[in-house]
C-alpha cells in the first residue's frame, strides 16, 4: 500500500492529504508494473516514491537520527571558479532531487544575510533560500529540510548574527517555516518545517556539533585517497552504534577543486552502499556532498538506506 502524504492545516498540525494519497497509489501501481518488467521486486516502499516525496514512506515516530538524509555541502556555492564552486544546481532543484539537508553560509551584512563561500558572493540571499524551502514544503508537506546556518565571510558577534536572524523570523515573516526547538525531532514533528541546526552561538534551534547529539566526520583537508576510509568508517559506525545524529561529509577541498574530488569520491560511496552486504544499512544520518547530481542514482541510493514505513 502507498504511504500517506500530509498537509498543514490552519492550526499548524498535519493531516492526511487524500488527493496526494491517491496520486501515490497510482504511482505505486505504475512502479509495480515497472518492477514486473525487470525491476527489483523486493524494493522497500520508499524506493517507489518520487524523489519529491520520499519521506512520506517513513513513519512519523521515526527519530531524525534514524534516517539517512542526502545533503549538500556549501549548498549555495555555485559561483567563483573551480576552487569555490561546490554545487551546480539551485536550492530548489536540490530539494526536488531528494536532498533534505542544506548547508547555508551567511555573511552578516547590512541587516541581511547574503550567501557566501569565502569572499565570493553567490548571487543568492537568505530570503531566496527560505523561499525555495517554503515553496517546496508547501507543495510536499510530508517532507522536512534540516538546515545548518553558519556565519561566513564576516566576523560579527554572535549577538549581532542572532539579531539579524531574528529580523528574518519576525520582520520578514519566516518564523512559521522553522522548527526552532533545541531537541532533535521525530519525523512527524519535523514534517513541513525547516529544522534549524544552528552553527553560531546565541541562536535558537538544535546546537550543531553538540557532542551529546551529533557524531560528525568532516575532514575537509583529506585528499580523496585518505578521505574515503573515513567516510566508510563513519557509515559503519552509524550502523553499529546508533543513537546520535551522524554526519558524514563526502566533500573535501584537498589538493584538487571540489568537483574533481567529488568525481572520485561520489562513485565510491555509491558502490559501497550498493554492495550486497551493505544494502540493509539504515540510519546513516546526514550525508553532505559536493555535486551529488553528477553521479547518477547517488541520491536514490542513499534514500534506499532508510527504514520502511
Amino acid at each position: 500500500m502507498p504511504c500517506a502524504r500530509y498537509e498543514r492545516v490552519s492550526d499548524g498540525s498535519m493531516r492526511m492529504d487524500r488527493r496526494g494519497f491517491l496520486k501515490g497509489a497510482a504511482a505505486l501501481s505504475t512502479a509495480g508494473v515497472v518492477s514486473a518488467l525487470g525491476g527489483v521486486a523486493t524494493a522497500a516502499p520508499n524506493q517507489l516514491l518520487a524523489a519529491q516525496d520520499w519521506l512520506s514512506g517513513i513513519a512519523d515516530a521515526t527519530p531524525v537520527q534514524r534516517l539517512t538524509l542526502p545533503g549538500t555541502h556549501d549548498s549555495g556555492a555555485r559561483y567563483g571558479g573551480p576552487w569555490t564552486e561546490c554545487q551546480n544546481t539551485t536550492i530548489a532543484d536540490q530539494l526536488t532531487s531528494g536532498i533534505r539537508f542544506l548547508d547555508i553560509r551567511c555573511r552578516a551584512f547590512d541587516n541581511a544575510f547574503p550567501i557566501h563561500h569565502g569572499a565570493f558572493y553567490q548571487h543568492l540571499n537568505f530570503d531566496d533560500v527560505l523561499g525555495a524551502c517554503r515553496a517546496f514544503l508547501s507543495a510536499h508537506p510530508s517532507e522536512t529540510v534540516l538546515m545548518r546556518v553558519k556565519q561566513e565571510y564576516s566576523e560579527e558577534s554572535a549577538a549581532e548574527f542572532r539579531r539579524i536572524f531574528d529580523l528574518y523570523l519576525d520582520d520578514k515573516g519566516w518564523r512559521s517555516l522553522f522548527r526552532l526547538d533545541t531537541t532533535l525531532p521525530t519525523l512527524g514533528q519535523a514534517r513541513g518545517r525547516v529544522v534549524l541546526l544552528s552553527d553560531s552561538g546565541n541562536m535558537p534551534g538544535v546546537r550543531y556539533a553538540d557532542p551529546q547529539l551529533f557524531d560528525i566526520q568532516d575532514d575537509y583537508m583529506a585528499e580523496p585517497f585518505g578521505k574515503y576510509p573515513k567516510i566508510e568508517a563513519q557509515f559503519r559506525k552509524a550502523v553499529a552504534q546508533p543513537g546520535k545524529l551522524y554526519m558524514n561529509y563526502v566533500s573535501t577541498a584537498a589538493l584538487l577543486p571540489p568537483r574533481s574530488n567529488a568525481d572520485r569520491l561520489n562513485p565510491q560511496v555509491k558502490t559501497l552502499l550498493e554492495a550486497a552486504g551493505n544494502q540493509g544499512w539504515t540510519g546513516l544520518g546526514i550525508v553532505p556532498m559536493d555535486f551529488p547530481n553528477t553521479t547518477s542514482g547517488l541520491v536514490d541510493t542513499l534514500v534506499r538506506h532508510n527504514p520502511a514505513g
